[in-house]
């Protein structure tokens, strides 16, 4: 026994110094003549380089073909000038490597992980798919098909629908509501010449970056890098820059998403929050822990544990470049939705109410420490920080002065964090469930809106 407490007690002294001591390792970081910024930072532990470039590409540039960004992520990798979407595969798949293109509300990525002995393999195929994509007509129609299915199948699951309805229903016609995987309507009418007219408009060096991050020597890949992409020609960036959202909102709103066989009822309760960037990041981030950031939090004590009301709850804040949302999130019975939320908004109440003890702050902090350091434990992770920062508008100083920042909060300065960013009043409710069983139930938390849940869009 006594072993095993001093095992424990090690654990938490050894997460604590890493904590403590963990910065961003060493990069460089420079800008070749295309606008390409590029960032290198040599790690030896393991014979593995991995890579994250980002571009200016996520849903916000949609416009009104809603999916365009995500479909051109993806189509990437259905061929490009001297492979074919099965070569690709094939010869990633044989030598263990990953390559992954994806895209988000404000960027399109593209990762890749893969032995030093491969290298050559892997950079050429990476420098040729993003430099030279094909746009397979062929292919993309194949996946187009498999997403159609996909859209239709997503609504038979509300939990992954639900954050859609939320941003529409927060930012209204601002292009944080595009719904990143697009509708049947608007995914059945791209085609992949949209695909490729996307692409040349938004996939620009003067708003993208790279990140190498692994087993190399700088100045060796300073060089690749330099002869991979310096003589990529790309026309400048054309879009605007995106305007901060107007949150025109004045008061409590409901959006009730009727689903007739719905046994459940899945709820967001929030409003406005924070962008990445904002100074009280990280203070805001330990509130939100003892609100709704992890197991033991408020929330899941009162819906989960104490109540049985649900099998879990949370709050979390969605940061963007421009704005971010607050939402408390849970699911509960048809016949307990009314009883839920109250709990729910009794939680939020109690957290304005009586505000934070020094007790449960100091084991908020604690445990952001502790959860802080894995996060970047790995190249892969250090290759995607490199690019956040530069998508996001942040620096290292926000990982390396993480430790103080989190000790530096005190009691008073919750205070002024609950009251400026957690939400209490003009809060906005969308509810997805069985609206003939609700309906009346839920109309004492504001004007209610419905939609059905198979109708096109959100």
């Amino acid at each position: 026994m006594k072993f095993v407490v001093t095992f424990i007690i090690a654990l938490i002294t050894a997460g604590t110094l890493l904590a403590q001591t963990f910065k961003v390792p060493p990069y460089q970081k420079f800008k070749l003549k295309n606008g390409l910024t590029v960032y290198l930072m040599e790690q030896h532990e393991v014979p593995l380089v991995n890579i994250s470039a980002v571009f200016d590409a996520g849903a916000v540039q949609d416009g009104s073909r809603y999916g365009l960004a995500n479909m051109t992520a993806q189509a990437l990798l259905f061929g490009s000038s001297k492979y074919t979407k099965s070569q690709l595969e094939e010869k990633i798949e044989y030598v263990g490597a990953s390559v992954e293109t994806f895209a988000g509300k404000e960027v399109a990525k593209m990762t890749a992980s893969f032995a030093v002995k491969d290298q050559d393999l892997l950079f050429d195929i990476i420098q040729d798919v993003l430099t030279k994509p094909t746009f397979d007509q062929t292919e993309f129609d194949k996946y187009k098909q498999r997403q159609l299915l996909q859209l239709t199948q997503q609504k038979e699951t509300p939990r992954g629908v639900i954050g859609s309805y939320f941003n529409t229903f927060v930012y209204g016609a601002h292009p944080y509501a595009n719904p990143l995987t697009g509708t049947p309507a608007s995914v059945s009418a791209i085609s992949a010449a949209d695909a490729r007219q996307f692409y040349q408009k938004n996939f620009t060096t003067d708003r993208a970056a790279i990140a190498i991050v692994g087993d190399f020597d700088t100045a060796a890949m300073k060089k690749r890098i330099t002869d991979l992409f310096g003589g990529w020609k790309t026309a400048a960036a054309t879009s605007p820059a995106l305007a901060e959202p107007a949150f025109t909102f004045d008061k409590n709103r409901v959006l009730l998403v009727n689903k007739d066989d719905a046994r459940e009822t899945t709820f967001l309760i929030g409003g406005k929050g924070i962008t990445q960037n904002n100074p009280d990041f990280i203070p805001v981030t330990v509130v939100n822990t003892i609100l709704g950031g992890r197991f033991t939090s408020w929330l899941n004590d009162a819906l989960r544990v104490n109540s049985g009301l649900t099998y879990g709850a949370n709050s979390r804040f969605g940061t963007f470049r421009k704005s971010g949302t607050f939402a408390i999130s849970t699911f509960t019975k048809n016949s307990t939705t009314t009883q839920a939320i109250d709990m729910a908004l009794q939680v939020l109440d109690s957290l304005h109410r009586t505000g934070i003890d020094e007790k449960t702050l100091t084991s908020a902090k604690n445990y952001v420490k502790a959860d802080f350091p894995p996060r970047y434990e790995s190249a892969s992770s250090l290759a995607n920080l490199l690019t956040d920062m530069f998508s996001l508008g942040f620096d290292e100083s926000f990982i390396n002065n993480f430790q103080k920042n989190v000790d530096g909060l005190t009691v008073a300065k919750t205070r002024q964090i609950i009251d400026q960013y957690f939400p209490k009043d003009k809060l906005q409710f969308v509810l997805v469930g069985k609206a003939e069983a609700i309906r009346d139930k839920v109309k004492k938390y504001g004007i209610i809106t419905e939609k059905e849940i198979k109708a096109e869009g959100f």
